[in-house]
């Protein structure tokens, strides 16, 4: 858990910052080779990550606005620099990509299920990466636990993001790190095999559902609720959110995998 890299007097260079770069390089890099080997243009899936990266912040921080007491009871803080440094909420970044890349592929001509499979097995490579960083950072703490492999995150990471310190906690980041690094190979595996398009961004949203659902039980920091929601099911918005994704992919896969294997 090393927060900082380095600093040079009022200059630091911030793990997760630096790790989530390093993610969207990787997926953005994932994603392009994947497309240009089924014939898709090398540019445009560049300008389609950028613009789906641009999306991803802005979503993230929206519903991390519609889930956080404190962000909704001082709106101001919208502007406040802590905001802008904060990670968000993914399924909010996740969602507000899928829309822009669906509307970006519409005006690019290009087609949506085989674009979309392009980028899945990245977008998993990335949380992989990414979720390392939040590990760094002591954000996404999970519960405690006196399991051997619970850790106890420093006093700088407690400044950072309130971690508590006292105790060994659930790694939550580094369960959803491995997952999602499992779910990447996996991913790339069913891709050199894929019997029709839009298998492996569905398949993609169907086990990290899974994966985002189970992983939700272990995890205890804050993360607000949306409408009393949380209250009233028991389940975190994360929770709520994968049930919907996950049913609503998992039906699409085997509604296209029917139509691919009884073409009309």
């Amino acid at each position: 858990m090393y927060p900082e890299i380095l600093r040079i007097g009022s200059f630091s260079l911030n793990t997760y910052g630096l790790l989530l770069a390093i993610a969207f390089l990787a997926a953005l890099f994932v994603a392009a080779r994947l497309a240009e080997r089924d014939g898709l243009p090398r540019e445009r899936i560049y300008d389609l990550g950028l613009w789906m990266l641009l999306a991803a912040i802005v979503g993230s921080k929206i519903l991390m606005l519609l889930t956080e007491p404190s962000y909704r009871e001082n709106p101001w803080h919208l502007f406040s620099l802590d905001f802008l440094r904060s990670g968000g909420v993914f399924y909010g970044g996740f969602i507000a990509a899928v829309i822009t890349g669906y509307l970006l592929v519409r005006h690019y001509e290009l087609p949506w299920w085989k674009t979309a499979d392009a980028f899945a097995p990245g977008i998993a490579l990335g949380q992989a990466i990414g979720r390392q960083g939040c590990f760094a950072a002591g954000c996404c703490w999970g519960r405690p636990t006196t399991l051997p492999w619970g850790v106890r995150f420093t006093e700088q990471a407690h400044e950072l993001t309130g971690v508590p310190t006292e105790e060994y906690l659930h790694p939550t980041q580094l369960y959803e790190s491995f997952a999602a690094l499992a779910l990447f190979l996996l991913l790339l595996w069913f891709y050199r095999r894929k019997r029709f398009d839009g298998q492996i961004i569905l398949l993609y949203a169907t086990l990290y559902a899974v994966i985002r659902f189970v992983i939700e039980f272990f995890r205890d920091d804050p993360r607000g609720d949306i409408a009393g929601l949380t209250t009233l099911t028991g389940l975190s918005t994360s929770q709520l959110i994968s049930l919907f994704v996950g049913i609503g992919a998992s039906l699409l896969l085997v509604l296209r995998w029917r139509r691919a294997a009884h073409p009309s």
